[in-house]
């Protein structure tokens, strides 16, 4: 079944989180000229407080007697479709919100690339050494590791530097900002770092240049034994390397915090001892048609082909509005459907959360699940537990020994609870945290799964966890 370009449209709109429906918005604004952001209110106010008449604008339309006919409104838009990037702006006292957006968006930053090799630019070294080097940095990673060997960048065919051209270039690398950079491996990074600290660091570099491998593996006792010192001095030593930066790239040009908007807010009323739910929608336009072009498309006399371009962009100024307000409504359902059936959760927090399938919620509200699934995809919720996924509410599960539901987003919760407040001088191994969980009633999980939970929340095994 072949889908009506508006019904599309109404299931992109759904799918989208509140920061790309406002992009979506002013793209619609600045490409259909007959939709417009409703600020009646705005204009009222400023009305009252204006000793002069405003300006026209098309939103306040002249009567259908003052228009002239056929050849002014083709004209009209004619204009409009060939020049429209070329009109300017209504002038008012007010900055343009628009212009200062674009003032305060940050430039884009700099990559680790372009960074290293305007360092490498002021590099004083012989020709074949500095083609090397600009090689060399081609293949850093964004972390700043090289990610091949010197060999695999050394042809036979190439002229221009050597071998060993590239050793004397990667070490000359190694020398540049960020510390760290240029690294192969996570053992010479941390050396790399350790030859720029100004402190005497010489217990630090052998324990890093000789037993590497063991302190990934927490293997403590027995490097204290081979070091012939204490295990405290092996945690002064690892306390110092944990302040140096393992993935030294990341400290420029990437930034992957990108801030989470809400797009619905769920608030307690201790008045109706009940939830509210609201779509956080403030910086987001009231959108309108313009009467002024309404009634330039109903115009008698207007030509056949201004009639055609108004109607088809009315139409599709409606088909926006009517996609966006489909998508209020929708959100809203969902969500409180969301808030009956976890009540519990955002009574108590994370560990009373229940399996919930989405086609519960979609029986609910009456949609489609799929229609359930663009809903919540990429969409947040505020509530008193934090800026919460709307999707963290769906999960399977299994019922406890008392006879309550218990999701897995919970049954995780509890694990993180029970590591958490483990000895960690003696941490409970997979088979003991199985053991700890159906003390609380959850029992039937597998040794198994619970390695698994442990994987996914990137907590390491029992050896790992272990504090000497």
């Amino acid at each position: 079944m072949k889908l009506a370009p508006h019904m599309i449209q109404s299931m992109e709109i759904l799918q989208m989180p509140l920061l790309a429906l406002q992009e979506r918005i002013e793209q619609e604004l600045n490409s259909n000229p007959v939709l417009e952001a409703d600020e009646t209110a705005e204009q009222a106010e400023a009305a009252e407080t204006a000793s002069e008449p405003a300006e026209q604008t098309p939103s306040k339309a002249e009567t259908p007697e003052d228009y002239k006919g056929d050849d002014r409104l083709d004209d009209e838009v004619r204009d409009y479709i060939e020049h429209r990037d070329d009109y300017p702006r209504p002038q008012s006292d007010e900055p343009d919100p628009k212009l200062a957006a674009i003032n305060n968006t940050a430039a884009l930053p700099q990559s680790l690339h372009d960074y290293l090799e305007d360092q490498w630019r002021m590099v004083e070294a012989d020709e074949p050494v500095k083609k090397a080097g600009s090689m060399i940095i081609d293949y850093i990673d964004d972390k700043g590791y090289l990610s091949v060997r010197l060999e695999q960048l050394h042809s036979k065919d190439r002229t221009d530097f050597t071998l060993e051209d590239l050793q004397k270039a990667i070490v000359l690398i190694q020398k540049l900002d960020p510390p760290g950079v240029g690294a192969r491996d996570l053992k010479e990074c941390l050396l790399i770092q350790l030859d720029q600290d100004t402190d005497d660091v010489t217990f630090e570099k052998i324990f890093v240049t000789n037993y590497m491998d063991e302190l990934l593996e927490n293997r403590l006792p027995d490097i204290a034994k081979k070091m012939n010192c204490s295990i405290e001095r092996l945690n002064q030593a690892i306390a110092r390397l944990s302040k140096f930066d393992t993935s030294p790239g990341l400290q420029i040009g990437k930034n992957e915090n990108h801030a989470i908007t809400a797009d619905v807010v769920v608030e307690y009323s201790d008045q109706t001892n009940d939830y509210t739910v609201r779509l956080a929608e403030d910086n987001l336009p009231r959108l309108r048609i313009s009467d002024y072009y309404v009634k330039m498309a109903s115009e008698k006399n207007a030509g056949q082909k201004a009639k055609e371009f108004l109607q088809n962009n009315i139409r599709s100024a409606q088909w926006i509005i009517d996609a966006i307000e489909q998508r209020k409504s929708t959100l809203l359902k969902v969500t409180r459907s969301i808030v009956i059936r976890q009540r519990e959760f955002f009574d108590r927090g994370q560990l009373y959360l229940k399996p919930l399938p989405m086609a519960a919620v979609a029986q609910d509200v009456g949609v489609h699940l799929a229609t359930v699934s663009r809903a919540v995809a990429g969409k947040y919720v505020q509530c008193e537990w934090g800026i919460l996924p709307l999707r963290k509410f769906f999960s399977g599960g299994i019922e406890d020994n008392n006879g309550n539901e218990k999701s897995w987003e919970a049954i995780r919760a509890k694990l993180q609870e029970i590591i958490d407040a483990e000895d960690k001088s003696k941490p409970l191994n997979d088979d003991q945290i199985k053991e700890k969980l159906a003390e609380t009633g959850i029992t039937g999980l597998a040794r198994r799964t619970i390695a698994k939970y442990r994987g996914i929340m990137k907590i390491p095994p029992a050896r790992m966890r272990k504090k000497y």
